[in-house]
């Protein structure tokens, strides 16, 4: 049986913590940063943690 291919967009974008959360960068800290204060910024500057239905889907991706 062939295997199945890991998903490259998906393993780029998404890493699996040690318990088996999906974490990825959040949106917003690609540019406009004149606009936001230094505050927001670290705050978005965080990784995010996927809702549980979501993290189902991008498993599937990287074959976990």
């Amino acid at each position: 049986m062939p295997k199945q291919k890991t998903h490259s967009g998906a393993k780029k974008r998404f890493k699996i913590t040690g318990s088996g959360k999906v974490k990825k960068q959040g949106a917003g800290m690609r540019h406009n940063f004149e606009h936001k204060s230094s505050r927001v910024t670290r705050r978005l500057n965080q990784d995010v943690v996927l809702a549980p239905q979501d993290a189902k889907v991008i498993k599937g991706l990287l074959g976990k």
